[in-house]
């Protein structure tokens, strides 16, 4: 599978990351995935050639990392581990302290090689509080627990609090996908600017540029509440979904591969976050690391994306 070196970090970070949400029991996905089938889908990805996987602390309440440690095992320090801090915590150097240590003793390891902010949101809405966000979090890493920091969920405004911090932190974890594209335009301008790369997850847009439409699909909280599982983006997004399912045809793969691709080959990408409880899943799209659409395949993404997005009033 494909991967870059990225500054601070040992190993080479390969184009895909094991988004680990749903290995746990969630709100977003429920409580479907048994330990068994978590253990299976990390190592799935791992004989994949996955070799990052993305966790948080609010992931089942610390059971997506306890998972991740446990299904690792002796492996665990050969991969690229990346966690997140709920921003719910005092903003103080010994509150977040304490919330690493909390991930470290989950994951069985002695560091994180990212450690994020999950959401910026009311917790981090000024300058100040950002400014003292961005001091923790660069002690954090001066402290060697954690290899390289990084943000989730910031928008263009949120960056902007940070002034002169910004280049403290490596990626930024956002949705991005042929029918999501808001990262794009200034907000891609100032992270290049800062030198922060981007952690796209939906990559898939959850589902539904895998196919992901029936009855079961639809069972999951994720996609019964995401606004292009509904009218009209639904409709709309028909011209996207029908030529990926082109694309994927012409080159004998899956859908999922050639939506994972188009993101993997744009532009500020480190890596493409994509999870599943199901390990055939993985192993199927595992296949888009290594995946390289056609210059013709992509522009005929782009015309429909565009059309998509013109249609549904969010121009790209």
């Amino acid at each position: 599978m494909r991967s870059i070196k990225v500054e601070g970090l040992d190993i080479p970070w390969t184009a895909l990351t094991l988004g680990c949400l749903q290995i746990a029991p969630s709100e977003a996905w429920g409580d479907v995935c048994s330990a068994e089938e978590a253990d299976r889908v990390v190592k799935t990805a791992l004989e994949g050639g996955i070799m990052a996987f993305d966790t948080a602390e609010g992931y089942g309440d610390g059971e997506s990392e306890r998972r991740l440690g446990k299904a690792l095992g002796s492996r665990k320090n050969d991969v690229l581990i990346i966690s997140k801090i709920w921003p719910d915590a005092e903003m103080t150097l010994e509150a977040y302290q304490s919330r690493l240590e909390g991930t470290l003793k989950a994951l069985g390891r002695d560091y994180v090689d990212m450690y994020m902010v999950h959401w910026p949101g009311m917790y981090l809405d000024t300058m100040v509080k950002t400014g003292k966000m961005c001091d923790i979090m660069a002690a954090l890493k001066e402290s060697g627990k954690a290899r390289t920091i990084g943000i989730s969920n910031f928008r263009e405004s949120d960056i902007g609090l940070m002034a002169g911090n910004a280049s403290l932190f490596t990626a930024n974890q956002v949705p991005y996908n042929l029918l999501q594209r808001r990262y794009e335009g200034e907000h891609l301008k100032k992270c290049e600017r800062a030198g922060i790369g981007y952690m796209a997850y939906a990559a898939s847009a959850r589902g539904l540029l895998a196919d992901r439409i029936d009855e079961e699909a639809l069972k999951a909280p994720a996609r019964r509440e995401y606004y292009l599982y509904h009218h009209p983006q639904f409709t709309d997004s028909k011209i996207v979904r029908q030529t990926v399912h082109e694309v994927a045809q012409e080159i004998n793969t899956a859908p999922i591969n050639v939506a994972l691709a188009w993101v993997i080959q744009r532009k500020n990408i480190i890596t493409t976050v994509v999870g599943s409880r199901k390990p055939d899943q993985v192993k199927e799209f595992c296949a888009a690391g290594d995946l390289t659409l056609t210059s013709d395949q992509l522009e005929r993404l782009d015309n429909a994306s565009a059309l998509f997005h013109s249609a549904s009033g969010t121009f790209v």
